[in-house]
């Protein structure tokens, strides 16, 4: 069953609450990024996505996610967990040894939800274009979707998967881009500008669209419906998702600082305070 908007902006306020207590545990994670897809990541799990009950590596009959920029494995656990895929008392569990939840997914743990191991960046796209093409020759009709970070995609590996798919036409893919313009060292621009992804990507004959409010489930749900209704037509899909980094902590916001960096004490306090729980902390 399909979650509505409310039902949807409680369990951001939750997922948030879980990615902010987890890197602060180990004092080690990514909670920038994280915190900048929760509302995609917890709308395209409980509303836009067609899924199977339970977890079966093979996928057949039912659309498939693949999370390429790994680093944010704080979200990608906290949906997948209050999802029901794995217990959320599990959650406690991040980057510990021997945890099946380590900083970057990985398959050899068997997690359920993790379909490939993304610590590297720059693969995942490539992986999503091979499980499109299985669908196709399986006479599936389900979606493919992956999640890449705007960094990311300064890597070239992207741009080989890029300019294959259209090639192919892997038409039943959707690749959307956490635009935050934002990594590690500082802004997109000041690391290696890319000028207009938009542009590049329809040279690359893919049909793009945005989402100009990448953290407002509202303009997510209207830009991804319309991007299900482009696929089939002989061209993958690209979405362009604004998004802002540390949404949801106001001193986390409008900078790089926090992409990998877990908040002490007195500031967990703080971001805790601007995201009320509403199921209940782990």
């Amino acid at each position: 069953m399909k979650s509505n908007t409310q039902q949807l902006q409680d369990l951001t306020l939750q997922v948030r609450r879980d990615i902010l207590r987890m890197v602060h545990a180990v004092n080690s994670g990514h909670p920038g990024g994280s915190l900048g897809c929760t509302e995609f990541l917890v709308t395209l799990y409980n509303n836009l996505m067609d899924r199977k009950e339970g977890f079966n590596m093979d996928g057949i009959g039912e659309d498939l996610f693949f999370l390429s920029n790994g680093h944010i494995s704080p979200v990608f656990y906290s949906v997948l967990a209050r999802t029901g895929y794995f217990p959320v008392s599990e959650l406690a569990t991040f980057r510990l040894i021997n945890s099946r939840l380590q900083g970057h997914p990985t398959t050899h743990d068997h997690l359920p939800g993790v379909r490939m191991a993304s610590g590297s960046l720059g693969q995942g796209l490539s992986v999503s274009i091979g499980a499109a093409q299985a669908k196709k020759l399986n006479n599936d009709n389900h979606l493919v979707y992956t999640l890449l970070g705007d960094g990311e995609l300064q890597e070239g590996q992207n741009w080989e998967a890029i300019m294959y798919a259209s090639a192919k036409k892997v038409d039943n893919l959707i690749a959307t881009v956490d635009l935050n313009g934002k990594q590690i060292d500082g802004t997109t621009d000041e690391v290696l500008a890319m000028g207009s992804l938009k542009a590049k990507f329809e040279a690359f004959d893919w049909e793009v669209l945005e989402i100009k409010e990448g953290n407002n489930i509202g303009a997510i749900l209207a830009g991804m419906n319309e991007a299900k209704s482009k696929t089939g037509k002989g061209k993958p899909v690209c979405i362009l998702l604004h998004t802002e980094m540390g949404n949801g902590v106001d001193f986390m916001m409008h900078t790089h600082a926090w992409h990998g960096k877990a908040p002490n004490d007195e500031q967990l306090a703080n971001a805790l305070a601007q995201n009320t729980s509403t199921l209940a902390d782990y």
